[in-house]
């Protein structure tokens, strides 16, 4: 009977707990968001079939944030565009703000980036011309219809006095150009994203947008979860949209074009001089064979020289023994600018002259005594054997290290010197350039430590020089990153050329040696000649 009653109660337990509701699981409150996806630098798969794309990296941070779970929803901007208003989709990104779009839908409050918007036509159109805008007169321009761009083109048109025939476009991005290239359109607008220089022709730029997150207006729960983790995603990282559009967003190639005037100052003026310091491998030096440019510089101006689609700049290098002789000559006219330079703002003004974009970029490294190595960044006085002429370092020390006591010597193998007499506790070196100096490093038992700081080296310009400055930085744009480094990497990897001196600096034992048996062979001769003049018969006598 109890057996009985036991079961009985056990089968009346479990159909209670059946009853009641089950505990719902961890991911129970995690909502799923249809969002759209074009195909586009925004979203796009690679070649493993991946989703990759500004947007998608977007999203997947914003789901680091919410737990959300994301459902694709695939089509062309315009349909998905549709599709958001009649609530078949939740989210929506690259939407620009339009007041008349936010009666429709909710947009985040901070956008998810900038994006500019361009005239493209295609490399083989000779009707249509960058210094003539009024080319443009009578042709069929595409542009996506109800777009933001579609406002900015008309705008633009007004201000340029243009009077062409505008064709609004539901396709996709990509069968908007290739209607260009078949010839059923002279140029089509659109945004730089979408752009190949090797395809299209970036003539004009029109104007400029912020663009948007939007959310459907029948999920206003999912506007307050975004618009936090889009705050929070800031607080980590307010230059994250910045990065996103340096790894997915291709540039618009308008640097590979000059303008009219550009174009007209170059052929004006000619071969652009550039002066450079001398002795300063991996980046410039004079050769000392020939006298000519060698170094990083050198394989960046020849490219930089074929790099432009509509011109070819020449340079003329001219070396000068420091940095700073070099910013006398640009100073007085002799040269049009000068490498390398680092000069910060106001440094820059106070020598009236401007800095490029950075065209190459080094570690710094600190070479000290090797004994010292543990502890030497902690130390707080700290004397700096410094070049005298040598400006970049003077304001690299201002800028990063100004606790720190500059001690001054004619050249760099005189500082490393004083560092190993302990008349100075470091020199500052790009990591690029201890080749050059190792065998005196490894000579005075001298080593390097990366002091944390990286230096950027310019292109200086006088100020007021405004055409070659903007010329210099389109070039600039235009030369990879990827092929700078390997220049660099290959010039401070050169074998150094040894002059006998040296090498009798850096192999005492083997000079010692060879010396002291030149001099054995030298006692020997003349002891064999002695014994041989001692062995030779005398004269005979006369009969």
């Amino acid at each position: 009977m109890i057996r009985r009653a036991a079961a009985v109660l056990l089968c009346m337990l479990l159909a209670v707990l059946c009853l009641l509701p089950s505990a719902a699981p961890a991911e129970s409150g995690i909502k799923t968001v249809r969002v759209g996806w074009f195909e586009a630098p925004f979203n796009h798969k690679d070649a493993a079939g991946r989703r990759t794309g500004y947007a998608y990296e977007y999203q997947r941070k914003i789901a680091a944030y919410t737990g959300w779970k994301y459902q694709y929803v695939e089509g062309t901007w315009s349909e998905l565009m549709q599709m958001l208003l009649q609530g078949r989709i939740d989210l929506m990104s690259d939407v620009s703000f339009r007041e008349d779009r936010t009666e429709s839908m909710l947009y985040s409050s901070i956008p998810m980036g900038s994006e500019l918007y361009y005239v493209y036509v295609d490399p083989d159109n000779k009707e249509i011309s960058i210094s003539d805008p009024a080319s443009l007169n009578g042709k069929r321009i595409g542009v996506t219809a109800t777009s933001v761009q579609k406002d900015l083109f008309l705008s633009w048109m007004e201000e340029q006095g243009v009077s062409a025939d505008l064709i609004d476009l539901e396709c996709s991005e990509e069968e908007s150009l290739a209607m260009v290239h078949q010839g059923e359109l002279d140029a089509f607008v659109t945004l730089d994203a979408y752009s190949d220089p090797e395809s299209w022709t970036p003539l004009w730029k029109i104007g400029s947008s912020d663009f948007y997150f939007v959310v459907s207006k029948d999920r206003p729960d999912l506007l307050t979860e975004l618009d936090a983790a889009l705050s929070r995603i800031q607080d980590e990282d307010r230059y994250y949209s910045d990065k996103l559009a340096e790894k997915y967003l291709r540039d618009s190639g308008s640097n590979r074009y000059l303008t009219a005037a550009e174009s007209e100052w170059l052929a004006n003026h000619g071969t652009i001089r550039v002066g450079f310091q001398d002795n300063y491998l991996a980046f410039c030096a004079a050769d000392p064979k020939t006298g000519k440019l060698t170094g990083a510089l050198k394989d960046y101006l020849e490219i930089a020289s074929g790099a432009l689609a509509n011109a070819a700049p020449e340079f003329e290098a001219v070396v000068y023994p420091t940095a700073s002789d070099a910013i006398a000559a640009l100073k007085s006219g002799d040269i049009d600018c000068m490498f390398p330079s680092n000069l910060t703002a106001y440094d820059g003004e106070e020598a009236g002259v401007v800095m490029t974009p950075p065209l190459m970029r080094t570690k710094m490294d600190a070479v000290i005594r090797s004994e010292d190595k543990q502890g030497f960044l902690r130390n707080n006085q700290i004397l700096v054997g410094v070049n005298r002429g040598n400006t970049n370092y003077e304001r690299f020390l201002m800028d990063h290290f100004p606790a720190w006591t500059p001690v001054y010597y004619k050249d760099t193998p005189a500082c490393l010197n004083a560092v190993a007499d302990k008349k100075a506790d470091c020199v500052i070196i790009s990591n690029y350039r201890y080749s050059d100096i190792a065998r005196q490093c490894e000579r005075l038992n001298l080593t390097t430590v990366y002091t944390g700081v990286d230096m950027d080296y310019c292109i200086a310009v006088k100020e007021g020089n405004m055409i070659l400055y903007s010329i210099l930085t389109k070039l600039i744009s235009q030369v990879p990153e990827a092929t700078v480094n390997a220049a660099l990497t290959y010039y401070s990897t050169l074998p150094r050329a040894t002059g006998f001196i040296e090498y009798i600096v850096d192999h005492p034992i083997i000079v010692g040696l060879v010396a002291f048996c030149v001099v054995l062979l030298a006692i020997v001769g003349i002891l064999l000649f002695r014994l041989t003049a001692q062995k030779k018969p005398a004269d005979k006598p006369q009969a």
